[in-house]
Formats: structure tokens, C-alpha cells, sequence
């Protein structure tokens, strides 16, 4: 008696390729990401190419030589895992040849409502790569915070924007603090090593004269905004701490930037969310948080940043450019930027016009 073939149906083998095309192509995606990881992480300086060129050499024999499907695909993960293991070994240094603006990492010392805040930074620029650092002890009263104002600064796409947070003392005191990365002497920035080990995390805090007019004055094509938030002193200090606190950590034991999950957003919600509460509207995981030039509009929208105007027209109202050009290095910088503009209007009574 001859026993009946079963052999499988049209649906089985259309959701068999369908599965074996996803596995392929996740391994695709991995093999590339592991190449990328070769090239720009694990390579000689001198010849980056040579490593990934050698392990696809290596992946394309032996997958070859072997026939099976399953050993086949046990290659390629294989790979990537080997890849990855090297890959995370890596290490982040306090110890390179830093350019002039990122030789030193801020830390800051909490006596009550005192905070001391060393490398402090203060650069004064004659173009965007000829500047002079200086690094200062300023020392802040927790007591006399009054508020956050965020500066958003847009270089090309609206879509992704870089985000400085100010924090306001007294009537006219600002610590500005930006997330970066922290490049070495020759190293700029590329968004495509961004997510790779290219780069150690910089908190920045420094005078808004450094940080605001390096962009609005002498980096060329950045319009940077700028909107004050409806936060409160209370939860302006438990933020300010956070980024102390942070700060310090990073003093002590850098970390590595990546543009995805590490970057500059991201650690401002970070610090954020450990105040115990998040903008209004805003959680860590909206889509906007990655592609964050959006994100002054949902912050808006949601009651985050001052103003009774359309967005359209706080977005006008909010652009500094042309006034920052005009006060230029004028020591009252940070009101005079600020004056006739939403949210900052105590200031054009109590202190006049420029």
C-alpha cells in the first residue's frame, strides 16, 4: 500500500516564505548594522575598510560551504553576536585630545540652597573656530530659580533641532545647559556616526552669550527660537538638581552618545521624568522626542511654553537671530533677547526697552 504524499498547502508555503523572508531580512539588517559597527568602530584608523571587508569575505565562505538553510542562518547570527560582544567592549574615555570647548566636564558641589557649579563654561568667539574658553566657578542660589526657558535651534530640516535649556536666577541670571557630544580635536559632528561609539555625552552649562550666540551669531544657516516654559520654581529645581546630578556622574564616569537612545532630547526627558513628572501631554516614549523639531508645537499645544498666539505666529514672535546679531556681545545679552517676546513681557515694563 503506498502511503499518501502530504504535501503542504498554498497558505502554509506562502506563510513559510513569508517567515523565512523576515528572518532574512533581520539578518540583512544586522549583518549591515555589524559592517557599519566594523567600519566605524572597530577598524584601524588607517584602513577602516579592511575589517568589514574581511568579515563579509568571511560570512560569504562560510555560508556557502554550508548547504543547510538553518546553518546558514546560524552564520550570519553568529557574526553579528561576535560583532556585538567586541562591539559593546568599548569604553568611554574622560582622556582624549579634546577640542579647546570640550576640555572640561562641568561638576557642581550642594550645600542646602547653595550649588557651586565648576567649568563653568564661557567662550568668547571671533569666528565659530577661532574662540577662547574660559572656565569659571559660579555659584547659584536654589532659593532665588524662578523658571525654564528653552532655546530650539534648527539648522536645515524642521524635522530635528537641537534644544537648550536655560534655567532663570533672580531677574536676569541664567545657567544655560546643552547636551552634546564631546568631540575631539579634528573630530566634528556626523549624524551617522552619531549612532555608533564615535562620541562620549557632554553636558554643557554655560553663559548664554557661549552657548546662544555661538549659534544665532557665528555658525552659519541656524535659526534658534526661543520660548519660556509655564514651569513652576518647584519643579524647575527638582530639574536643575537632576542635571546636577547628572552632570556629576558624567564627571566621574563618562558614557557614550548615540543619536537614538542617548542623545540630546532624550536626556533632557530623561532628567524629566526623574523629577517624578513630564510636561503636560508628553510621554518618554512620543515619536516627536526622536524627531524633536516637532516638538516645541505638542509642547505648546499642550500648555508647556507660554503664549495665547497661533503656533505659526509664536514661532515668528520666538526667533532671536536678528536681535542677538544687533546686541551682539552686550553684556545684558540674555534680557535684551529676551524682551517683546511671549511669555517675557514683566520684562519690557520693569525694565524698559533696549
Amino acid at each position: 500500500m503506498v502511503t499518501p504524499i502530504n504535501r503542504p498547502s498554498a497558505a502554509q508555503r506562502f506563510f513559510r516564505g513569508l517567515g523565512l523572508g523576515v528572518v532574512w531580512t533581520i539578518l540583512g539588517l544586522v549583518t549591515v548594522w555589524a559592517v557599519a559597527a566594523l567600519y566605524f568602530d572597530l577598524s584601524p584608523a588607517r584602513w577602516p575598510i579592511v575589517s568589514p571587508v574581511l568579515y563579509l569575505l568571511a560570512l560569504t565562505v562560510v555560508a556557502y560551504l554550508a548547504k543547510a538553510r538553518l546553518l546558514r542562518m546560524a552564520v550570519f547570527l553568529i557574526g553579528f553576536l561576535a560583532v556585538l560582544v567586541c562591539w559593546l567592549s568599548l569604553q568611554p574615555s574622560n582622556h582624549r585630545n579634546w577640542q579647546e570647548d570640550d576640555s572640561q566636564t562641568p561638576w557642581a558641589e550642594v550645600d542646602g540652597d547653595r550649588v557651586t557649579i565648576h567649568n563653568f563654561r564661557n567662550c568668547d568667539y571671533r569666528t565659530e573656530t577661532d574662540y577662547t574658553c574660559s572656565w569659571l566657578t559660579k555659584t547659584v542660589d536654589l532659593s532665588q530659580l524662578k523658571g525654564v526657558d528653552v532655546f530650539v535651534t534648527y539648522w536645515g530640516s524642521k524635522w530635528i533641532a537641537h534644544p537648550i535649556v536655560s534655567f532663570q536666577f533672580g531677574e536676569n541670571d541664567h545657567v544655560a545647559t546643552s547636551i552634546e557630544t564631546r568631540d575631539q580635536v579634528g573630530q566634528g559632528y556626523s549624524a551617522i556616526r552619531g549612532f555608533f561609539r564615535q562620541y562620549e555625552l557632554l553636558y554643557v552649562f554655560a553663559d548664554e552669550r557661549d552657548l546662544v550666540r555661538l549659534r544665532t551669531n557665528y555658525r552659519k544657516d541656524e535659526d534658534v527660537y526661543l520660548f519660556r516654559t509655564t514651569a513652576g520654581p518647584h519643579w524647575s529645581r527638582l530639574l536643575f538638581l537632576q542635571y546636577i546630578d547628572q552632570a556629576n556622574k558624567l564627571h566621574e564616569h563618562p558614557k557614550w552618545y548615540n543619536a537614538a537612545t542617548d542623545n540630546c532630547t532624550t536626556n533632557i526627558f530623561t532628567q524629566m521624568a526623574a523629577t517624578g513628572e513630564l510636561p503636560a501631554g508628553s510621554s518618554l516614549h512620543d515619536w516627536w522626542i526622536l524627531l524633536n523639531g516637532r516638538g516645541p508645537e505638542y509642547l505648546y499645544r499642550h500648555g508647556n511654553f507660554a503664549g495665547n498666539l497661533p503656533f505659526p505666529e509664536l514661532m515668528q514672535r520666538a526667533h532671536i537671530n536678528a536681535v542677538a546679531h544687533t546686541v551682539n556681545d552686550d553684556p545684558d545679552f540674555s534680557r535684551r533677547i529676551r524682551l517683546n517676546r511671549p511669555g517675557f513681557e514683566s520684562l519690557n515694563s520693569s525694565n524698559g526697552t533696549p
